[in-house]
């Protein structure tokens, strides 16, 4: 069915935050601010990865040099021993000290490679460890020149593989930070095979200068290694700089490089197997020259690659601050946007919520009540000035405007309600007057005829018609009490017994057979409140005799309590639920309006709680042991005459 068609909770997805205007606010600037932040971030990334090679390359030409120098020392430990392996015993001190020059450049390179190996890239350090680990043969090989038992062509070719294999690991994992860099390590590296072959040609002329001769195949390796020293300064030249270049240049045309040709000229001429007349020392220290000078060469390269490596590192530094202070920049813009936006929408709608508060809470109840307290004629009170606030937008500007229009449209429908109201209770006044004096002279009429007649039937029926002519009085006087006019007009001169008056009430209801008086305690009430006390007392039996079985009877009895007088109307019918009774007892109370939403068969509790507002008393509705529900009336001490307590001791 349409009409009983059960709407599902809304389970559209919602962002966090959506619910309110700073979170939405803040959601829309949150996504540009994030593709901004992102793109920062990736630039950010950049600069680290530039910053972290250039460190990376600092590290590794530190650690190069460190090689270069252990290099160095190898290739004069080499040139000594093949010199002594050749018969020149006047190396032999040489090589001693030239072995202790070695071990102290291991351990220094170990110390450095373990200080700076972290900052290396993996490959990088693993080849430098690899190619270490031939140098552990350097002590039996050593041992072997000592004893005269190493082959001189063999301990050649141990350390020139000693050698290959640490310049060949300075190659692996060289990090290209940029051309500049990558450029200068090749650089680096090409002069590094250059001063190897130089240095290779130095120890291995240097036995054959010893030995005055060339042996099988010496004279060939010569030709090779004096070929990979060309290509490899081919290959210098082609990477280094002018400034590079010139150093190279100045350390080939020294006068001890200018020996050092002489001297492979000679050599050359030795191709036969001739006797080759030059001193070994002489060739040694001359080439000794050169080669220290291509260190110095290599030296100069690579600290220029590494004050490259920390100009990168610099630049990259700073555009990573950059950076940083950018995305900084981007989250305080944005989060300030954000707050501003939000407050030039929150400030403004927050004071239209304080003004429509203002509105539903104290201007509007109080114009409906001046409406609803003056006089028909009186006109409704003006409109009041809107609180203007500066700097608003249209659409804020327009809400308001509505507000203010739904204040106005408020007001004149209270207006309307209010002149209905007032004529509905005139009318329902002037009904309940009418009623109240027709009632009147007809209980006259039913008196007089009640006293002429002597037929007991038609007597009875005139007493009948008399009882339901009262009750209709009652009803024509509760009609006056919704409507909110005075007391009824039945005044009772001096006092009068709680008893006559409970039975007053009983005569007014209809079934008042079912009603039983049970332990009324004696008391008299103020004329002035005896009407009104009765007419309340029947509203509470009738709807006890109402919801209770016909069988059943209705139960009054009454107390002293203090300077107070309770009475209590008991029945042992349907009952109510607790909901359904703190409703009636807040109606009792002479709260609400009987002009509300109320059903008919309330009436009645409207009627008592007027009249209980105008009496000072209090009733209250209570469950009744059992079934069904006792209704408790409390009685002030000004409407109960006090016992005389002399008379009642002295009659004691």
């Amino acid at each position: 069915m349409t009409g009983n068609r059960i709407r599902r909770p809304d389970q559209s997805v919602r962002l966090p935050g959506w619910g309110s205007i700073r979170g939405r606010v803040a959601v829309v600037l949150a996504v540009p601010t994030c593709l901004l932040l992102a793109l920062t971030g990736l630039a950010v990334s950049d600069r680290i990865h530039d910053w972290s090679a250039a460190r990376a390359t600092e590290s590794q030409v530190g650690v190069l040099l460190q090689v270069q120098d252990l290099i160095r020392e190898l290739q004069r430990e080499r040139g000594l021993t093949n010199g002594l392996l050749g018969g020149a015993e006047a190396y032999r001190d040489d090589v001693h000290r030239q072995r202790a020059r070695t071990d102290e450049a291991r351990m220094s390179l170990s110390a450095a490679f373990s200080g700076e190996s972290g900052d290396l890239p993996g490959a990088a350090a693993s080849a430098l460890r690899r190619a270490q680990l031939p140098l552990s043969g350097l002590i039996s090989t050593r041992s072997g020149v000592d004893t005269g038992t190493a082959d001189r062509a063999a301990t050649l070719r141990f350390y020139t593989r000693a050698i290959n294999g640490l310049i060949d690991a300075e190659s692996a994992g060289a990090p290209a930070v940029d051309r500049r860099i990558a450029q200068g390590v090749q650089a680096l590296q090409a002069l590094a095979r250059a001063t190897e072959a130089v240095a290779l040609e130095r120890g291995s002329l240097n036995g054959v200068f010893a030995a005055r001769r060339f042996h099988s195949g010496e004279y060939l390796d010569f030709t090779d290694i004096r070929a990979t020293r060309v290509a490899a300064l081919g290959q210098f030249r082609q990477l280094a700089d002018s400034a590079q270049e010139s150093a190279l240049e100045q350390a080939f045309k020294t006068s001890a490089a200018g020996r050092v040709s002489a001297y492979e000229a000679k050599a050359e001429s030795g191709a036969d197997g001739s006797r080759l007349d030059v001193a070994p020392v002489r060739w040694w220290a001359d080439m000794t020259v050169l080669v220290d000078d291509l260190h110095g060469v290599q030296k100069q390269v690579g600290d220029d690659v590494r004050a490259r490596a920390g100009q990168v590192g610099d630049a990259a530094t700073r555009q990573l601050i950059g950076f940083l202070t950018l995305g900084s920049l981007i989250l305080a813009v944005a989060g300030g946007l954000a707050v501003l936006s939000a407050r030039s929408i929150t400030r403004p709608l927050g004071a239209l919520a304080d003004e429509a508060d203002a509105v539903a809470g104290t201007r509007l109840p109080d114009v409906v009540k001046y409406i609803q307290e003056a006089d028909p004629d009186t006109p409704p009170p003006a409109d009041p000035d809107p609180a203007e606030v500066p700097g608003t937008a249209r659409e804020i500007t327009r809400l308001a405007a509505a507000l203010r229009n739904v204040e106005r449209t408020a007001v004149g429908l209270a207006a309307e309600q209010a002149v209905l109201r007032r004529n509905s209770t005139e009318s329902l006044a002037g009904l309940g007057l009418r009623n109240q004096a027709l009632l009147t002279r007809q209980l006259g009429l039913i008196t007089i005829l009640e006293s002429q007649e002597l037929d007991p039937d038609a007597l009875a029926e005139l007493f009948e018609l008399d009882h339901l002519a009262t009750r209709m009085r009652r009803n024509a006087e509760s009609l006056l009490i919704l409507a909110g006019e005075g007391p009824p007009t039945r005044p009772w001169p001096g006092t009068t017994t709680v008893a006559e008056v409970v039975q007053s009430a009983v005569s007014e209801v209809e079934q008042y057979q079912r009603v039983a008086l049970t332990g009324v305690e004696p008391c008299r009430v103020r004329g002035h409140c005896v009407a009104e006390l009765s007419h309340l007392l029947a509203e509470l039996v009738e709807n006890a005799l109402m919801f209770s079985p016909p069988t059943q009877r209705v139960e009054v009895c009454g107390w002293r309590d203090g300077g107070e007088y309770c009475l209590a109307v008991i029945d042992q019918g349907i009952g109510m639920t607790a909901e359904r009774m703190a409703q009636a007892n807040a109606l009792l109370s002479g709260k609400g309006s009987s002009l509300l939403a109320t059903p008919t068969r309330f009436l009645g509790h409207h009627v008592v709680g007027a009249l209980a507002t105008r009496l000072g008393a209090q009733v209250e509705l209570r469950p009744t042991e059992g079934t069904g529900v006792t209704a408790y009336v409390a009685l002030p001490a000004a409407l109960v005459q006090q016992p005389d307590i002399s008379a009642a001791t002295a009659t004691t």
